[in-house]
């Protein structure tokens, strides 16, 4: 009888996916600070219009844009490993960031060549290793048990064969954590960022696991690990040595039983090969507060756009949905959610934004605005919809193109 294979999983993580792309189409920028994130701004399209004719990796560095003097409501991406160094960091304010590397060069996100370079190295993956979970467009977990060179040194071999085929193929590099789960697989794709492999075995945990901060675990956020803080536990090896009542007794039954679990290394989750998405939103954060009255045609359009948005993201995906929802954050940043559900499923956007309207009626709308989103959920592929739908209203049920048409015949939003 052959010796039973050890469970052996990856998780995979492109090296601040984002920039690398760009860097990719402006070499010249290579070790210099680069931040992505906001919109396309007047500066951007002046760049490449007073260098339209030279390649894009001829622009001189000193022509590009740059964060000092950033003024509007964008947020960071990602940052090359070199702003980093600054204290810049994803989910930051470019304000914000401008004060700690004014020098950092400032580009735009371009999703569509995110999307095509998420698709290319994925596509790599799965022609060596086929079971692969989606994450998101930079990060994937994969099953390396029963793939030929998962097991040899730990998943080594395997990971060092894929890594290499996305770089020769892509230009861009990745980091690989393997481990006997996804929740250990998750941290040790971080300990040797970027371009690093790294492999954890079950008895890694005490020397490799345990001195880590608890916020490591994926799944602790800031307000739990203050209140672990609180309590004097600031290492996972700390919170494997509480006995479970006692984690049971401060967070609960089930949040309890989870942190036990997870210090001590513990997870079943199976790789997914086809996971359903539980919702589909957009939303937008304006470059400065808007308001309900004085912005009306101004928020109509951004309303209309983000509604259409939803609907081609559910068009590409084949899903439809019977609860819209909106999202709102006002000038004082807080914010409020409502949703309505209704009998058939939907996906086109003139009906999203006909019941997301509904949504907004039920807010006061007395304070400015600096962020608007729009939500799709309870959703079932269009497929299955259509076949339980037969009595259904025909107009109500997504119906392919039309989901991205122009919505003309809606009242402005904020009447």
């Amino acid at each position: 009888m052959p010796p039973r294979l050890i469970r052996r999983i990856a998780h995979l993580d492109m090296d601040a996916f984002y920039a690398s792309v760009e860097l990719l189409r402006y070499p010249q920028l290579k070790g210099l600070p680069v931040v992505i994130g906001g919109g396309r701004r007047s500066a951007d399209d002046a760049l490449l219009l007073a260098h339209a004719d030279v390649p894009l990796s001829k622009i001189p560095v000193a022509d590009f844009p740059r964060l000092a003097g950033y003024t509007g409501r964008g947020v960071i991406t990602t940052a090359t490993y070199a702003a980093r160094q600054s204290g810049v960091g994803s989910a930051m304010g470019l304000m914000k960031a401008a004060k700690l590397c004014p020098e950092a060069i400032l580009l735009p996100v371009d999703f569509a060549e995110i999307r095509r370079f998420s698709r290319a190295f994925k596509d790599i993956i799965l022609d060596i290793a086929p079971l692969m979970e989606d994450r998101g467009v930079d990060e994937v977990y994969i099953d390396f048990t029963e793939v030929p060179g998962g097991q040899r040194d730990g998943g080594r071999v395997l990971a060092r064969l894929i890594q290499k085929t996305i770089f020769q193929q892509t230009g861009l590099t990745c980091s690989i954590g393997v481990a006997p789960n996804k929740l250990l697989a998750k941290m040790a794709s971080e300990f040797n960022k970027p371009n690093g492999i790294a492999i954890v075995f079950e008895e890694d945990l005490e020397s490799k696991i345990w001195p880590l901060a608890c916020r490591k675990i994926n799944g602790i956020g800031p307000k739990a690990d203050e209140r672990l803080q609180g309590l004097g536990i600031t290492t996972i090896g700390q919170l494997a040595q509480q006995e479970l009542d006692w984690l049971i007794d401060h967070f609960g039954q089930k949040t309890g039983a989870w942190l036990y679990a997870a210090s001590h290394g513990q997870d079943d989750r199976p790789v997914e090969l086809e996971s359903e998405p539980v919702s589909i939103s957009r939303e937008t954060t304006f470059e400065r507060d808007l308001h309900a009255v004085r912005d009306k045609a101004e928020l109509g359009a951004i309303f209309t756009k983000l509604c259409e948005q939803v609907a081609a993201d559910l068009a590409n995906k084949g899903y439809v949905g019977k609860t819209i929802g909106i999202k709102l954050r006002f000038d004082d940043f807080k914010s409020v959610t409502r949703d309505q559900t209704v009998e058939a499923y939907v996906g086109d956007a003139q009906t999203i934004r006909r019941i997301a309207g509904h949504c907004l009626k039920r807010v006061p709308l007395n304070r400015r605005l600096r962020l608007l989103g729009v939500r799709v959920a309870s959703l079932m592929r269009l497929q299955d919809a259509a076949e339980t739908a037969s009595n259904q209203p025909p107009a109500l049920i997504y119906q392919g193109p039309t989901a991205s048409k122009s919505i003309v015949s809606e009242p402005q939003l904020f009447d």
